[in-house]
C-alpha cells in the first residue's frame, strides 16, 4: 500500500498537569482504515480541545474571519503568530507580547528538546509555565530541522538522525519522540513530524516525503498521550507538484484531525508556484477545520494569502529583520541604521500606536544602534506589534464586508505605483477575483 503504517512501538511516557481541559468536541474518525494502527487512532481522534466559529466570509475572495476556542484563549483569526523558538521571543518580554495583545505564539520542539530539555520545561508544567505565558502556544515538530540542519541530518523511515549543532552529539527523531517532546512542552497545538524537502527538491524524493509524511501522521496521532488537551496538526506535503499535493490532502484529511498546516513551501521556490500551490491546497482543505500556511510573514504574502483562504501564518522575518536595524512599515521598510535618519525626529510610524513610536524617534533609534543592543529590543516590538495589527485590519476588513477594497489600498500604500506590484501577488489576486487597479 502506498501509505501503509510501519509497525512501530511507542514508549509509555508520564503525564504532567496542566489546567482543566475545555469542553471537548466530537470528531468522526471513519477514515481511518489501516488495521495497524486503527485503535490507536481512533482513540486519539474522538475527542479535540479546538472549536472553530466561522465569523465572516468575504463574498468575492476565499477570505475569511474566524473565532479559533483553544484551550488557553480565543485566537482570532486570521492570525500571525510570533515564533519564540526557545521559550522566548529574541528580543521582547512576555509582558510586552501580551500588552501587543498576542493571542498565540511558537515554540521549537527540537531546540527545546535539545535544550534546556523535556523534562525540566515538564517540571514546570509545561512550556506556559516555563516560561509564564498564560495564552495559548503552538509547538512545530522539529521537522524544519531536516531542511535548516540538513548537512547535520539523515531521514529513515524510522525517523530522522540529527548531529546536535551544540555538542555534536548525535540524537534521533523519530515521530513518537517529537510527540512526546510536545506533551511535555504541553502547547495547545502539536504540528505532526513530517518529511521535509526543501521546495526547490524534484524528482522522486518529493513523493517519497510526501507517502512517509502520512505514514508518520499516523504514528503521530497515535503517540498523543494528551489528544483530550492539545491538538495534533496534520502537514500537507507534495512540493510544487499538484498531483503529489493533491494526493496528500486526500489521505490526510481521511485523519480529519483538529486542523491542517500547508507545509514545504516558503522556501525559495519561485512565488508564482508559491500561490497556486496554496491555493490548491485551500480549495480542498476542510471548510470546517483552521488552515495554516508555514513559515510566511511578509506583509504581501499575508495579505495575498488570506485573500487564497489561509487563517494562520508565522514567520522569523519580524523579529530577524529587526535585529538588523530593519523597522516594517505600511510602505515597506527603514533601514535605520542608515545616516539619512541620523536627525530625522519622527516616530517610526507616524500612525502606529506601539510603545516604541509613542516613546523614540528614528533619530534616536539610529543612535543606538551604535552603541546599545536595546534598539533591537525597540525595533522588535514595533515590527511584532506591524504584524499583529495588519492582521487585525485584515480581519476587520473580511468582517465589514470590504475586504477587496481593502486589498486595493493597501497595495496602493506598499508600493509607489502599480507598474511595481509582483506580478505573482496580481495573478494570485485576480484568481479569487480581485482585479487591481
Amino acid at each position: 500500500m502506498l501509505f501503509a503504517a510501519q509497525r512501530v512501538h511507542v514508549a509509555a511516557r508520564p503525564r504532567f498537569k496542566m489546567a482543566a481541559p475545555m469542553a471537548t468536541a466530537r470528531v468522526d474518525v471513519s477514515g481511518i482504515k489501516d488495521p495497524k494502527l486503527d485503535m490507536c487512532v481512533r482513540r486519539a481522534l474522538s475527542v479535540a480541545p479546538l472549536a472553530l466559529q466561522i465569523v465572516a466570509e468575504c463574498p468575492i475572495t476565499k477570505a475569511r474571519a474566524c473565532s479559533l476556542a483553544l484551550p488557553h484563549c480565543v485566537v482570532n483569526t486570521p492570525v500571525f503568530m510570533p515564533v519564540g523558538t526557545q521559550g522566548t521571543l529574541k528580543g521582547i518580554t512576555v509582558d510586552q507580547l501580551e500588552d501587543l495583545g498576542c493571542q498565540i505564539c511558537l515554540g521549537n520542539t527540537y531546540h527545546l528538546g535539545m535544550r534546556p530539555g523535556p523534562e525540566l520545561i515538564e517540571e514546570a508544567n509545561g512550556l506556559h509555565g516555563f516560561m509564564n505565558w498564560k495564552r495559548n502556544l503552538l509547538t512545530d515538530s522539529g521537522g524544519f530541522q531536516m531542511v535548516s540542519l540538513v548537512e547535520l541530518s539523515e531521514v529513515t523511515e524510522e525517523g530522522v538522525k540529527f548531529c546536535s549543532p551544540y555538542d555534536g552529539r548525535e540524537t534521533l527523531l523519530t515521530p513518537e519522540q517529537s510527540i512526546a517532546i510536545q506533551n511535555s512542552l504541553g502547547s495547545d497545538i502539536m504540528m505532526q513530524l513530517d518529511d521535509v524537502v526543501s521546495s526547490t527538491v524534484t524528482g522522486p524524493r518529493v513523493e517519497e516525503a510526501m507517502k512517509r509524511s502520512v505514514r508518520w501522521l499516523d504514528r503521530c496521532i497515535a503517540a498523543n498521550k494528551n489528544p483530550e488537551r492539545q491538538n495534533l496538526f496534520a502537514i500537507i506535503q507534495g512540493g510544487l507538484n499538484a498531483e503529489l499535493r493533491k494526493a496528500c490532502l486526500d489521505e490526510m484529511i481521511k485523519r480529519d484531525v483538529p486542523g491542517f498546516a500547508i507545509g514545504g513551501l516558503s522556501g525559495g521556490e519561485e512565488k508564482d508556484d508559491f500561490w497556486r500551490m496554496v491555493t490548491l491546497s485551500t480549495d480542498h482543505l476542510p471548510r470546517e477545520k483552521p488552515r495554516y500556511l508555514m513559515g510566511v510573514g511578509y506583509a504581501v504574502d499575508l495579505v495575498v494569502c488570506v485573500a487564497l483562504g489561509c487563517d494562520m501564518f508565522d514567520c522569523v522575518f519580524p523579529t530577524r529583520t529587526a535585529r538588523f536595524g530593519s523597522a516594517l512599515v505600511p510602505w515597506g521598510s527603514l533601514q535605520l541604521k542608515q545616516k539619512q535618519f541620523a536627525k530625522d525626529f519622527q516616530p517610526i510610524d507616524p500612525d502606529c500606536q506601539c510603545a516604541t513610536c509613542r516613546r523614540h524617534s528614528r533619530a534616536y533609534l539610529h543612535a543606538l544602534f551604535k552603541c546599545d543592543t536595546a534598539a533591537m529590543h525597540h525595533i522588535t516590538i514595533h515590527n511584532i506589534s506591524y504584524q499583529l495589527t495588519l492582521m487585525r485590519a485584515v480581519r476587520q476588513s473580511i468582517i465589514d464586508k470590504c475586504f477587496p477594497e481593502y486589498v486595493k489600498s493597501f497595495m496602493r500604500r506598499m508600493f509607489p505605483s502599480p507598474e511595481q506590484y509582483p506580478k505573482w501577488a496580481v495573478d494570485a489576486l485576480a484568481s479569487v477575483n480581485i482585479k487591481l487597479d
